[in-house]
């Protein structure tokens, strides 16, 4: 018989559930409770409710004799119920712990987690929400990781962002029971996929134990990306093949990547829970202590800086420790290499205020010695108009520039913005600046997990996305593409070599572009979603096959070459992935590292930049004064030459030269031809004349 009281005396430091000896040491924070109950629950769903004895900093705390690995609880919070000012004690509503290592269940019937009874400053609820809430599991210690970090420098890092779910859920050499989960990355042509492909980490779509939010689940769907937290310890068991077997299989698919030279970064949403808004459920922090986790205003209301009804407050101890903890144990039990922070700047607005980049959680953050070895990447925005931070995040931190996007899109779309894109090309040092910042801190997108595919963004002028269930509503209608002539498929062969085309441009911009590219999985491939903009849901029956599956049996193998190859060439041209900023004017060996062209083979004048009917650029690199060797230390060779980008038709293209340059170049890529080789490898003389058939990416190198 399991005894009914907890023993005082186990510290109130760490947080969460840690088994010992002879028990298990509880520990939750509560700040506004007048009691705390610990609920252990049976395999037949019995309820034993156990006070915690101590309170210290605002944490109840005990240890429980007896308490093993796997068992399976929750809390019950007693205290205010003032929803005005935040506090929301029920103790009727049992709740997740904030700091639980694993997650088991799902939400039943959501009207028994409302705290209230008919309006959230309303009365408190009395319906128990015991069968119809997840639960917490305690866990053991998980074992040391058998593999070293890869540690791959930035300036050699290629990200390739993935769901889990979709992106083996019809892959036909993964075992079936594998499809769709963590072990299914593990699998030997997974691996061999990866690596040969060329990308170093895998970004992947969140992992973190996830719930669907209450509008997506009334209209009977089921959020599929993940951006809905319920607890930032848990794996998502969803992405198990074994039920509670999730913590193990995510660390043999990090070691597996790990052993195969790749790096594990994940997508975290620490901005925003899946308890809504104020008339959300009671799942975990908001019957803990809301003030504490989330941003509210004067009335009680929280305020939404995500668009997802409520925001994490990144000045409050509790979040930063929350999330800190969480960002150390992820890097250290579970061997992740980076972070990819969801609506960043969300987390650094101060009571909902203005941007602060020394907001309290990014201080955290990057002075603590664990979490500052690791690649750290902003999303430099959030749901609002200021939360726009684009280049402001900090000098430690990595950033999604969707402002290549953009530009880049609108580039090859309609030739338009060729200032912009220079800048872009070159790493965008207008955004970063060269004193604190380094080139690959700007993460290069053209495509992402929001927004279109690849495909899609040069086959649809309109998004379709319908099947999410909100008339449309949802997505972007900012999207910078084109249908060339045929909304949606086609067997039109000029259509689909255009489309073609115009796919392979944009790869081999963002692939040979300086800076991080970060390209999104079955993008190489050819891979669709239907115009479908906004993939984050899908029904709430549909199986794990079905719901947003990469298309492996259709994939485009020519394409794939091509971005094996624009890759290689990415390796081998130290220029293209240099770690500083180029000078663009004369250096000590008398002439500029950057000269840009137009197509008549002259050096762009002011005015130049200004025309907008401009449709080709030309960027002489110069890679002689490097000094860039490889991470067994030998030198690379000089890797000047000469990147021709022409976004309009028929032309004939002046090769750019430097003026202190008289030797011959050679093609070694072409964008236009299906794998990227060129059809001729004749080394021309700087200054030929050179004819496109169309919308183009050329790479010269040097000879001599």
């Amino acid at each position: 018989m399991r005894p009914a009281v907890a023993r005082s005396g186990a510290g109130p430091f760490p947080l969460g559930a840690f088994p010992g000896d002879d028990g298990t040491r509880f520990a939750v924070h509560a700040p506004h409770g007048s009691r705390v109950q610990l609920c252990l629950i049976d395999d037949a769903g019995r309820e034993d409710r156990i006070d915690l004895p101590d309170k210290t900093y605002g944490i109840w705390h005990g240890e429980v004799p007896g308490v093993r690995p796997g068992q399976r609880y929750g809390y019950r919070v007693h205290g205010a119920w003032q929803p005005r000012t935040g506090l929301r004690a029920n103790p009727h509503k049992l709740l997740l712990d904030p700091w639980g290592r694993q997650l088991t269940g799902d939400i039943g019937d959501l009207s028994r987690l409302l705290g209230y009874e008919r309006t959230p400053f309303g009365e408190a609820s009395t319906v128990d929400s015991l069968g119809h809430t997840p639960l917490s599991v305690v866990t053991g210690t998980p074992t040391a990781s058998r593999h070293d970090r890869p540690g791959t420098p930035w300036e050699q890092t290629v990200i390739y962002e993935l769901h889990v779910g979709s992106y083996t859920a019809r892959h036909p050499d993964v075992p079936e029971q594998w499809r769709g989960t963590y072990l299914g990355l593990t699998a030997p042509a997974v691996l061999d996929y990866l690596v040969g492909l060329g990308v170093t980490a895998v970004e992947l779509l969140p992992v973190h134990a996830f719930l669907t939010e209450p509008p997506v689940r009334i209209r009977g769907m089921r959020n599929h990306w993940g951006y809905s937290t319920a607890s930032y310890f848990a794996p998502h068991p969803g992405y198990a093949t074994t039920p509670g077997n999730e913590i193990a299989e995510f660390r043999t698919m990090v070691d597996a990547l790990h052993a195969a030279g790749l790096e594990v970064i994940l997508d975290v949403v620490y901005n925003h829970t899946c308890e809504w808004s104020v008339d959300g459920p009671h799942v975990s922090w908001r019957g803990f202590d809301a003030p504490g986790y989330y941003l509210l205003d004067a009335t009680g209301h929280d305020i939404d800086l995500t668009g997802c009804g409520n925001t994490v407050d990144g000045s409050s101890p509790v979040a930063v420790r929350m999330i800190c903890d969480s960002l150390r144990y992820w890097a250290t039990e579970m061997g992740v290499d980076g972070f990819r922070f969801d609506l960043a700047s969300a987390l650094a607005r101060p009571r909902g205020g203005d941007f602060d980049p020394r907001a309290a959680v990014f201080t955290a953050i990057t002075t603590d010695p664990v979490l500052t070895r690791l690649k750290l990447i902003a999303e430099p925005w959030d749901a609002t108009l200021p939360g726009y931070q684009l280049g402001n995040i900090g000098p430690q931190w990595s950033e999604w520039n969707d402002r290549y996007r953009d530009s880049v899109r609108r580039f090859w779309a309609r030739g338009a913005g060729i200032r912009e894109v220079a800048s872009r090309l070159a790493g965008s040092e207008d955004l970063y600046g060269r004193h604190t910042r380094r080139p690959w801190m700007s993460i290069n997108f053209v495509t992402a997990h929001d927004g279109f595919t690849m495909a899609d963004l040069v086959s649809y002028r309109r998004k379709h996305n319908e099947a999410n269930g909100e008339q449309g509503r949802d997505g972007s209608d900012n999207n910078e593409s084109v249908d060339h002539g045929v909304e949606g498929p086609t067997d039109d062969p000029f259509v689909v070599a255009a489309r073609a085309r115009h796919v392979r441009a944009l790869l081999a911009t963002l692939l040979l572009s300086t800076g991080t590219p970060m390209l999104l999985a079955g993008d190489e491939f050819g891979h669709s979603q239907g115009g479908n903009n906004n993939a984050y849901c899908v029904p709430a029956d549909v199986p794990v096959r079905d719901a947003w599956p990469l298309d492996w049996e259709h994939a485009d193998r020519d394409l794939v070459e091509f971005v094996r190859q624009a890759l290689r060439l990415r390796k081998v041209v130290p220029v293209l992935r240099q770690g500083r900023f180029f000078d663009g004017r004369a250096r000590q060996v008398g002439y500029p590292d950057l000269v840009w062209f137009g197509a008549d083979g002259r050096e762009m004048q002011d005015a130049d930049w200004l025309d907008e009917d401009r449709r080709t650029l030309q960027a002489w690199v110069d890679g002689s004064q490097l000094g860039t060797v490889t991470r067994a230390g030998v030198p690379l060779a000089d890797s000047s030459g000469l990147l021709v980008l022409h976004a309009g038709g028929p032309a004939t293209v002046t090769l750019g030269r430097a003026e202190w340059y008289r030797g011959e170049m050679v093609c070694v890529f072409d964008s236009s031809s299906v794998d990227g080789e060129p059809a001729d490898l004749t080394p021309l003389p700087a200054g030929s004349t050179l004819p496109v058939t169309g919308p183009t990416l050329l790479v010269f190198r040097i000879t001599t």
